[in-house]
């Protein structure tokens, strides 16, 4: 589902981060842990066709992205890939259902109505869908970016510190709501972290630790 090797990033301040070999099936969990500014939304970023490597190659559900053009990665990421931010980027200028609308026009699909509302509904936040993002709370908000990544049944969702700021009550419910929708889906779930309360909570994943990766300037 997903495979990358010699996959390596270089940042704008000239630092050089080669990442693990990896080869991750369908369905599986994966923790992506490390100390900040190790390169863990970087990592997310690649998997998910947002930036080009420096180095390597990554294969995700069959797709080579380095073969995708802009538009096409554009999207094959729309239809294949549910992107949880750690910065949930709901357009303030949009409703809850407007901002699920705008997962179709990227996948250059038609709107399907009965799926947005199954979507609010198996998280629990249907009744929210004529409202405005800034009127919702903070889980609400994640709540409605979790819908909004999980629409088109992604083959793999990207969650990007999902519990970050949050008291156990709430990280233990997003945690659960990111186990049920992949598993809703079959795809293939990667948790980019630093809170213990992660592996804790998820104890049969995988772990990718990239504090043990090579970085150089």
């Amino acid at each position: 589902m997903i495979h990358s090797k010699g996959l390596a990033c270089r940042y704008a301040g000239g630092a050089h981060i080669h990442f693990l070999d990896l080869t991750l099936a369908q369905g599986e969990t994966l923790l992506l842990r490390g100390r900040s500014g190790r390169g863990k939304s970087s990592w997310l970023a690649l998997v998910a066709g947002l930036m080009t490597p420096s180095g390597g190659e990554v294969t995700v559900a069959g797709q080579a992205l380095a073969a995708l053009g802009p538009a096409q990665a554009d999207a094959w990421r729309a239809r294949t890939v549910g992107f949880l931010p750690q910065r949930l980027h709901l357009s303030e200028a949009l409703t809850v259902a407007g901002n699920l609308e705008l997962v179709y026009f990227a996948a250059g699909l038609s709107v399907d109505r009965e799926a947005m509302a199954a979507a609010l509904q198996a998280l629990g936040v249907s009744e929210l869908a004529a409202r405005r993002p800034a009127t919702l709370s903070g889980g609400q908000a994640q709540r409605v970016a979790l819908a909004r990544a999980v629409l088109l049944q992604p083959k793999v969702i990207l969650a990007d510190e999902p519990t970050a700021s949050l008291d156990d009550v709430a990280a233990h419910d997003a945690l659960t709501l990111l186990q049920a929708s992949a598993q809703r889906c079959g795809a293939t779930l990667v948790i980019a972290t630093h809170d213990a309360r992660v592996r804790s909570a998820l104890p049969q994943a995988r772990v990718l630790d990239l504090d043990a990766m090579e970085s150089v300037a």
